[in-house]
């Protein structure tokens, strides 16, 4: 990530809090997060094992900066891609096609440098928001897509107004202010809009990749963890103009 990044913060949230960089902080339940990282760990030693890539080049050969910083402010409104919003149908891919590379399934680690332009905007946040998600897992690791959780997105817009109020990323969750809340979450506070939020942020968070520890990767974590089935996304606009965007995993 560079300077210009907007932010980005894990249970996963992206969050405003320094003038330089993007920040990006993942929660999930302690138990589910061993259990993940366990299984990334034994996956990673797999890779290694059968020569298919490891150490600095998963990460490095993508230019993608894995690492946590303190988040900068999100771009103005006006700035950044316009993308849309949309929402995946249950069960549906991204793209009726199979992208090249996928035929044998699911890949161990994401391709290097995958930033698949936004799809065109549904005119519905809560959808695209699903779509982007589901686009990223697919085009970008050839993963099946997750079914928007219709049921948790009052839920997750409630965290999104809670956590603009002053609780800060996570607060909401943390909290347990709502249910159903999912068991890992992914935040962008304070962004300048909805679709700086689903082209930016998002792709921020998908840029972090496999790895450890869980703070500097648990984005990326919460969008690919094969124990989550469904999102649920949830939004907040503050009187000043930011958005607050949620992303619970179930």
């Amino acid at each position: 990530m560079n300077g210009s990044d907007p932010p980005i913060s894990g249970l996963g949230a992206a969050s405003p809090e320094s003038s330089q960089k993007s920040l990006g902080f993942s929660v999930v339940h302690p138990l589910l997060q061993r259990i993940v990282m366990r299984a990334i760990q034994a996956s990673l030693a797999l890779v290694c094992a059968f020569g298919w890539g490891c150490g600095d080049g998963m990460a490095s050969s993508s230019g993608r900066d894995a690492g946590r910083a303190d988040a900068g402010r999100p771009p103005d409104a006006g700035a950044g891609t316009d993308a849309g919003f949309s929402e995946m149908d249950s069960g549906a891919s991204v793209d009726a096609g199979t992208p090249e590379g996928c035929e044998g399934g699911p890949l161990e680690l994401p391709i290097a440098g995958c930033r698949p332009e936004p799809l065109p905007s549904t005119g519905d946040p809560y959808e695209d928001c699903v779509r982007r998600i589901n686009q990223l897992r697919w085009e970008c690791q050839c993963l099946p897509p997750l079914t928007r959780w219709t049921e948790g997105e009052a839920c997750a817009d409630e965290h999104a107004e809670y956590d603009a109020n002053g609780a800060g990323p996570h607060g909401g969750f943390r909290d347990g202010i709502c249910s159903p809340g999912g068991r890992g979450q992914n935040e962008c506070p304070g962004w300048g809009s909805v679709p700086q939020v689903i082209g930016g942020c998002l792709q921020q968070m998908w840029d972090e990749g496999p790895g450890e520890p869980f703070i500097e990767h648990g984005h990326y974590i919460n969008m690919t963890n094969p124990a989550h089935s469904r999102v649920a996304c949830g939004f907040h606009t503050t009187d000043g103009g930011e958005v607050w965007a949620i992303q619970n995993f179930q």
